[in-house]
């Protein structure tokens, strides 16, 4: 398995990721600079937080025209994995590729703690190896990680099992405590909470790994599969 990890200037949770993917399940990791318009060879996409373009306009109100963001969009389409972490969540939903939007914090101030989190969704590539409705410990570090959507779309997100997390003690003002949202396919998650801080003892809690073992895991019975057939 082939994972991407982007590289917008001004990402700053890029080494993190790639350090992550390594560790986790040792598979093969590239960076990926934000005018690449080739991301065929890769099988999960990983868009990374930071303050790309400086966070200018709007969290990543810049970084969704970039020319990769064409080939992720691409990516999607074909059913592959990605996930945004913090300002990749924001990044994925200026893009479409998400709904809803994240907004400045309720207190208006940036905060950096741990955050207890419910796992909503354990039918996503990325949370198969969690159960339903486990409490799992993940770092936040935002100032705009407050989710919002219209009561339509958070009628049909909720209607389609789409939120995928939710904090147990809302730190942000987050719409129903929403910490993080998939598409409708399931194939694409953003979540504001960094589980690449979330893979070694050292760093407090390893509650981030399943993450990455849940993608290497799908992927491996999506191709065994259809091998079969």
């Amino acid at each position: 398995m082939k994972f991407a990890v982007l590289v917008f200037p001004g990402s700053n949770c890029d080494i993190d990721c790639f350090k992550a993917v390594e560790e986790t399940v040792g598979q093969t990791v590239d960076y990926v600079w934000h005018t690449a318009t080739d991301l065929s060879a890769y099988d999960c996409i990983i868009v990374p937080g930071g303050f790309s373009y400086g966070d200018y306009l709007r969290c990543g109100a810049i970084s969704r025209f970039a020319p990769v963001m064409n080939e992720v969009a691409k990516a999607a389409e074909q059913g592959k994995y990605i996930i945004g972490i913090c300002n990749g969540f924001q990044i994925l939903t200026e893009a479409g590729l998400l709904p809803g939007a994240l907004l400045r914090n309720e207190g208006m101030k940036f905060i950096c703690h741990d955050s207890v989190l419910k796992v909503e969704n354990n039918n996503t590539p990325f949370t198969r190896e969690y159960e339903a409705g486990e409490e799992i410990v993940i770092p936040i570090a935002h100032g705009e990680g407050n989710y919002y959507c219209d009561e339509e779309t958070l009628a049909e997100i909720t209607a389609n099992s789409q939120i995928v997390f939710t904090y147990k003690n809302n730190p942000n003002g987050s719409l129903n405590n929403i910490a993080g949202v998939s598409n409708k396919a399931g194939n694409v998650v953003g979540m504001m909470p960094h589980p690449e801080r979330a893979v070694n003892e050292v760093l407090g809690t390893t509650d981030g790994k399943r993450m990455f073992t849940s993608i290497l895991n799908a992927w491996r019975d999506q191709h065994d599969a259809a091998s079969i057939r």
